[in-house]
């Protein structure tokens, strides 16, 4: 009794792996997804190790299937992975028809692409919150900094009034 008490508190985590930090910066968000992946289970160690990168990856959809292209897992032991590893081979999503639909309709549209944002472990699954996004011009990204700058002051006088 008190062990399957354990395993379920065990399993309702909620823990972020990894997280393409530049993505706020360097995208507009349209809609956001959550998506399975499917690994292998030294690319899951790894990932539970918070080794790997999303900098530079994206999500391309083939053949009725969506998949991250450019996501970077180093093996969980290097001495002990195979010969013919590969840290950024494609990753298959899974997702269902619908979504991977309108992924598909969202890569076809100019000046929209596809983005993963982090990976993270819930109920001891693997998912990828990934997003359609339009990129952001110089002016946009200048915009945002003064927004962010002028809370980050309000915020100091806030505190400095206590």
């Amino acid at each position: 009794m008190e062990r399957a008490h354990y395993m379920r508190a065990r399993y309702n985590l909620f823990m972020v792996l990894i997280v393409y930090k530049k993505a706020t910066i360097r995208y507009e968000i349209l809609k956001t997804f959550e998506a399975g992946v499917e690994l292998i289970g030294t690319e899951v160690k790894s990932l539970r190790g918070k080794l790997g990168s999303l900098d530079g990856s994206r999500v391309v959809v083939r053949g009725g299937e969506a998949f991250i292209v450019g996501m970077t897992i180093p093996p969980y032991q290097g001495a002990n992975a195979s010969k013919n590893y590969e840290p950024e081979h494609a990753r298959r999503l899974l997702l269902n028809k619908r979504e991977i639909t309108e992924l598909a309709n969202a890569e076809i549209k100019k000046g929209l692409t596809i983005v993963p944002f982090s990976m993270y472990n819930t109920h001891g699954l693997i998912k990828a919150k990934i997003a359609i996004v339009r990129g952001k011009g110089k002016a946009d990204k200048r915009e945002d900094l003064k927004k962010r700058e002028a809370v980050r002051e309000a915020q100091r006088a806030l505190k400095g009034n206590r």
